[in-house]
């Protein structure tokens, strides 16, 4: 188990670098023009410069679930093969369009008069369904991608099944979604309701677990107990209508100022940890995930792109940033400093809602903001450096998982000994690796692209078995294989290497 968590932290590095390019472009965007995060009209060359930034950013921010199950898909792949990414993109449509809204009320008539189960189907387009699919593409490929099948279905043989077993992989366990989902997020909308009366702690208990839930997708389901009037309260609505805390029952702001600290100057304070604990010969490309994702948390409070550069690689390290922001929350609520937020806690929101009339003691952010740097930067700094934890630019080679490799690719050359055998004379008929220039196969025919076609010898190659040799061109050799000609291809690779 902890070998598939690390396993799929390293694969999330991949979408999680393209992350930082989102939160700069709109961090940008909406210093430039700062009307479009409110909705207002947009009018003039620059501010539609700078909406073309905002919208160029939230197109990955918006896709982001998205770009995990390909991220996913490849990384945790073996050899990172793009047929992972196929099958994690069929798994991912199957699934969030098997339990769309409109499609869950034709299947259940019974969800379209329950509000709670339609708001959870409504949100299951997010991180943690897009993690799945992209864990289920990659071990369907490393599962599937030598299955052979009988002759008269031999196209489908090889990396041609994996996407249809993550299709049907992807049903079952739409099926089983369509049943748990619900219960889910229905419990933990139970459990907002539970703590909205418990005042400051319950603001901080709300902030540790929306932290916390972030992973999985569920946190939607607190934030609208929270921020919306699920249940009655709305602290967002309420904050941007011009309401104070005498038209409410709580304190007005509560649930959002906590997150203001801790995204401006908190994830700068812990990104900064992180830097330093890298190593020194990593330093370097560690900086650039990390300076970019700490900008875009500061400006616009994006914080994804810090976040889920180690969650899933140091699991102890994100309970304790989750807690963080559940302790200053506390902290923020008792000092009477409030702030609001339209798109999230960053310096651009702080800015706009503080001249709304909830707002309190927008001035505090100054010692907040230093008291969350420092705070985030020791902790982080601490426990980076006592469990040894594999934060970005501090992992080790997986020198185990290689000699694993090895001894699998070795296991699998002697299954398949009699491709081995013909990728072998077929090597000796085509003049020896030596005299190749290029390698690819199509669904029956071994091509290749030869240095001297004086070399070729068509009847050595035919000894091979293979029913025939085509030469469309001097220099272009295409062995007709037949429908297991990507086992053959891959041999041949090997030995050319």
């Amino acid at each position: 188990m902890i070998k598939f968590v690390q396993q799929l932290g390293k694969a999330l590095m991949l979408p999680v670098a393209c992350l930082p390019l989102c939160g700069l472009l709109m961090g940008i965007g909406y210093l430039l023009c700062p009307a479009s995060m409110q909705g207002d009209e947009v009018t003039g060359f620059a501010p539609l410069v700078s909406l073309f930034l905002v919208k160029a950013g939230g197109a990955l921010i918006d896709n982001m679930a998205l770009l995990f199950a390909i991220g996913v898909g490849v990384g945790m792949s073996e050899n990172q093969d793009g047929t992972g990414a196929i099958a994690a993109l069929t798994s991912w449509f199957m699934i969030t369009t098997l339990l769309s809204p409109d499609f869950v009320a034709k299947l259940l008539p019974s969800v379209v008069g329950d509000a709670g189960r339609t708001l959870a189907f409504a949100k299951i387009a997010n991180p943690f369904i897009g993690i799945l699919a992209g864990v289920i593409g990659a071990l369907c490929y490393n599962r599937f991608k030598d299955m052979k099948m009988p002759d008269w279905l031999a196209f489908f043989s090889g990396k041609r099944c994996v996407a249809i077993a993550a299709g049907l992989v992807s049903i079952l366990v739409s099926v089983v979604l369509l049943c748990v989902w619900p219960i889910l997020y229905q419990s933990l909308i139970s459990l907002g309701q539970a703590i909205a009366g418990m005042g400051a702690v319950g603001a901080g208990v709300y902030v540790f677990l929306n932290r916390l839930l972030i992973p999985f997708g569920l946190h939607h389901a607190l934030n609208n107990v929270f921020w919306f009037d699920t249940i009655g309260l709305g602290d967002l609505t309420h904050f941007w209508a011009g309401d104070t805390s005498e038209d409410v029952p709580w304190s007005l702001g509560m649930y959002m100022s906590g997150f203001f600290p801790c995204m401006m100057f908190g994830v700068p304070g812990a990104a900064l940890a992180m830097l330093q604990c890298a190593k020194p010969e990593n330093r370097k490309t560690t900086a650039g995930i990390l300076t970019s994702a700490a900008i875009c948390s500061f400006v616009c409070g994006i914080t994804e792109p810090f976040e889920f550069a180690f969650m899933f690689a140091a699991p102890a390290l994100y309970v304790a940033y989750s807690m963080l922001y559940g302790i200053f929350t506390v902290i923020v609520a008792y000092l009477d400093f409030r702030a609001g937020f339209a798109f999230s806690a960053g310096a651009t929101d702080l800015m706009f809602s503080a001249s709304l009339p909830a707002a309190q003691n927008t001035w505090l952010i100054v010692p907040l903001g230093l008291a969350a740097f420092v705070s985030f930067y020791l902790i982080f700094r601490i426990m980076i450096a006592k469990l040894d934890l594999k934060t970005p630019g501090r992992k080790d080679e997986d020198t185990a998982s290689e000699e694993k490799s090895e001894i699998l690719s070795k296991e699998r050359t002697q299954k398949n000994r009699a491709f081995v055998e013909m990728a072998e004379i077929v090597l000796v008929g085509v003049g020896g690796r030596e005299n190749i220039v290029s390698i690819d196969h199509c669904i029956t025919r071994l091509r290749l692209e030869v240095k001297n076609a004086d070399l070729v010898d068509e009847q050595k190659i035919k000894s091979a078995g293979v029913p025939g040799v085509i030469r469309p061109s001097k220099e272009s050799v295409q062995v007709v294989v037949g429908q297991n000609v990507q086992f053959v291809a891959e041999e041949f690779k090997k030995l050319c290497k």
